[in-house]
């Protein structure tokens, strides 16, 4: 018993970090927003909350795939479980998809019936700077997360551009978090100017068509995640630049010469190698084996790696290699 406990400590470490402190944030966001909506009737609020209840139920359920994601490989599924992560976040997007239609519904009801009582916007509006403040906080660790999952340095503003350019090679609960939180976010900031618009102002019709704006941005987050999980449920090629490190790292042994086939599969944040590789003529076969061994060590050294299967053959005398992404 205690083994198995200690089992599951330490799948419960390996979890995605960036989608269990987020699931823990969110949940406390959401019930302040509850709060505040229950006093104001905001609907931009009520918009915000709607969304800060999703992300907290889709992280956690992240989370969870994260942690289960990261068992051995068993006798019955010797392929591992790398594709739980993303059958949760699958789920995570039917939460998203329902949530964003209730807050689109709030949204019309809301220009059918605006509200006329703007009291109490200060409570919003502090709600919302803790609230923008805290996703804000998360979308920049999530930022770091995608930079290092993806090994791309950046600093300053540079992180910004970078992570939204690499934000798909992270891991799938990686890229939940960085798209949600940005959505959180941004739509933050649009449910401030509709409470302060229509509190300062006659334009009552703000309020309900920020909530509308902000279905919106959760159904794309929805879209963006769905797509991306539904390729990955499939099966997807790694990206060219994981492939050319994986070529670099075979072909920088001496011994050799070329890769006849090379197939990298990825499975949540992990990559699947098979190969076929040249080596250089009138090695025996016990050097030949040593020599595929140790190459295959070199690249179960990546902790991203999770499975090595290489085959070998003589020398050919034709260049074989071209990397997969030149032929497209």
């Amino acid at each position: 018993m205690e083994q198995t406990s200690e089992s599951i400590r330490s799948l419960i470490k390996k979890g995605n970090k960036s989608s269990g402190s987020a699931a823990i944030g969110n949940t406390g966001i959401a019930i302040v927003k509850g709060i505040a909506f229950a006093l104001t009737g905001s609907g931009s609020m009520f918009a915000t909350m709607m969304h800060s209840i999703a992300d907290a139920v889709n992280q956690m359920f992240v989370f969870t795939g994260s942690v289960l994601a990261e068992k051995k490989p068993t006798r019955r599924f010797p392929d591992g479980f790398g594709r739980v992560i993303n059958l949760f976040c699958m789920v995570a997007v039917i939460v998203v998809t329902i949530m964003a239609y209730e807050t689109m519904h709030e949204g019309f009801h809301l220009l059918r019936h605006p509200a006329t009582d703007s009291q109490g916007y200060w409570i919003n509006v502090l709600v919302l700077v803790l609230s923008i403040a805290a996703d804000g906080f998360v979308w920049v660790k999530a930022m770091n997360e995608v930079l290092h999952e993806s090994r791309v340095e950046a600093r300053g503003l540079r992180k910004f551009t970078a992570s939204l350019k690499n934000v798909k090679r992270a891991a799938p609960p990686t890229r939940l978090v960085y798209y949600e939180d940005l959505v959180a976010t941004s739509g933050g900031l649009l449910a401030m100017i509709a409470i302060l618009v229509t509190a300062f102002t006659n334009f009552k019709l703000l309020d309900g068509v920020s909530s509308i704006l902000i279905a919106f941005m959760m159904i794309g987050v929805a879209f963006r995640v769905g797509y991306d999980n539904m390729v990955g449920l499939i099966g997807v090629a790694a990206p060219p630049e994981i492939e050319e490190r994986v070529a670099r790292i075979i072909l920088d042994d001496p011994w050799v010469t070329d890769i006849y086939q090379m197939r990298i599969l990825q499975e949540g944040r992990y990559y699947h190698v098979e190969g076929l590789i040249e080596l250089k003529r009138g090695l025996t076969l016990a050097d030949a084996d040593d020599i595929k061994f140790k190459v295959r060590d070199k690249l179960l050294a990546d902790p991203h790696i999770s499975d090595v299967t290489l085959g070998i053959l003589e020398d050919n005398g034709i260049q074989d290699w071209v990397p997969q992404h030149d032929l497209q």
